[in-house]
C-alpha cells in the first residue's frame, strides 16, 4: 500500500524559497559592486564620462568603494562567525551604485525631483541596513524607530558636509544651497523612517509565520 505524501506546509516553501531569494540577491550585490568599479574607474580616467566635473570624482571614487566594500571585510575580519548578510550589503552598495549610474544617466540635471528622491531612498537603503546588521529580538518599534533617525540624520549630516566641503563652495549652487541642504535632510529624516517602519512590518511578520 502506497501511503499517501507528505502535506506541503507554508513554512517548507518559505524554506524553499529562502535559498533562491538569498541566491538572487547576492547576485545583484556581485552585479552592483562591480558595475560601481567599472563605472569609477572610467570617471577617474575622465570625469566628463560620468557628468563629474566639478562634483569631486576623486572623493567619489575614493569612498564609495570603502563603502561598498566594508561589509566584506568585516565579515572576513570576524573570521565569518555567521551567514554572511547579502541583504545588507545590498543595502549598503546601491546608494553608491545610483549616485554614480544617476550621474552618469544625467538624471541629476534631466528629471528636477531625482535628487530629493535619491536623498529619500538611499538615507533609507543605509539605514534599513544598519537595523538589519544591529537588529535585536526584544527591541521595541519605537527603538527601532530612534535607531534608525539617529543614523539616517548622522549620515545626511555627514553627506551634506562632505558635498560643501568637496564642491559646493565652488559651484552654481551655492546661492540654494541653505534651502537644498535643509530639504535634503528632511528627506533623509523621511527615509530613515520609512525605513524603520519597513523593518518592524517585517520583523512582525517573520514573527507571525514563526507561529504558524
Amino acid at each position: 500500500m502506497v501511503s499517501p505524501a507528505p502535506a506541503v506546509t507554508d513554512l517548507d516553501v518559505d524554506q524553499r524559497r529562502e535559498p533562491t531569494t538569498t541566491w538572487l540577491v547576492a547576485q545583484a550585490n556581485i552585479a552592483a559592486k562591480t558595475a560601481l568599479l567599472i563605472m569609477l574607474v572610467l570617471v577617474l580616467v575622465d570625469p566628463s564620462w560620468g557628468n563629474l566635473e566639478g562634483k569631486a570624482p576623486g572623493p567619489r571614487a575614493l569612498t564609495y568603494p570603502m563603502l561598498a566594500f566594508i561589509l566584506p571585510v568585516w565579515w572576513l575580519a570576524r573570521g565569518r562567525l555567521q551567514p554572511y548578510p547579502w541583504v545588507a550589503d545590498l543595502l549598503v552598495t546601491v546608494p553608491c551604485f545610483s549616485d554614480v549610474l544617476g550621474n552618469r544617466l544625467d538624471l541629476y540635471d534631466q528629471i528636477v525631483w531625482f535628487d530629493d528622491w535619491v536623498h529619500f531612498m538611499n538615507t533609507g537603503l543605509l539605514s534599513a541596513a544598519f537595523l538589519l546588521l544591529t537588529r535585536r529580538s526584544s527591541e521595541t518599534p519605537g527603538a527601532i524607530l530612534a535607531r534608525s533617525v539617529a543614523f539616517g540624520l548622522s549620515v545626511s549630516l555627514l553627506w551634506e558636509i562632505g558635498e560643501y566641503a568637496a564642491f559646493i563652495t565652488t559651484s552654481s549652487e551655492m546661492p540654494t544651497a541653505y534651502a537644498d541642504t535643509l530639504m535634503d535632510l528632511s528627506l533623509g529624516w523621511l527615509g530613515a523612517v520609512t525605513a524603520a517602519v519597513a523593518v518592524i512590518v517585517a520583523r512582525r511578520q517573520a514573527s507571525l509565520r514563526s507561529e504558524l
